[in-house]
């Protein structure tokens, strides 16, 4: 039975195309690269979930009006509609 190894993924694809040279005699230049990038992915982060915090803010606010328009509708055909449960059934 054969068993391939696959080759290391890295965090940074852009200093590993530079070349092993660079990289490898400046390690604090790779380390920098990684915290710059993780610090935009959480920006990145930070405004997907600002996006979604504001848009469910709309949904919810939408949603009340929606209740509030079912509720008065409902009012408004009970009030109009004849009880008829009343007259089938009596108690």
């Amino acid at each position: 039975m054969m068993c391939e190894v696959m080759p290391t993924i890295s965090e940074d694809t852009a200093l590993n195309q530079r070349g092993s040279q660079s990289s490898s005699s400046d390690p604090d230049s790779h380390f920098e690269q990684l915290m710059v990038n993780m610090l935009d992915e959480r920006d990145r982060l930070l405004d997907t979930l600002r996006e979604t915090q504001e848009s469910l803010g709309v949904s919810q606010s939408h949603l009340q009006d929606v209740i509030y328009d079912r509720d008065s509708l409902q009012r408004q055909l009970t009030s109009a509609l004849p009880q008829r449960s009343r007259l089938r059934y009596p108690s």
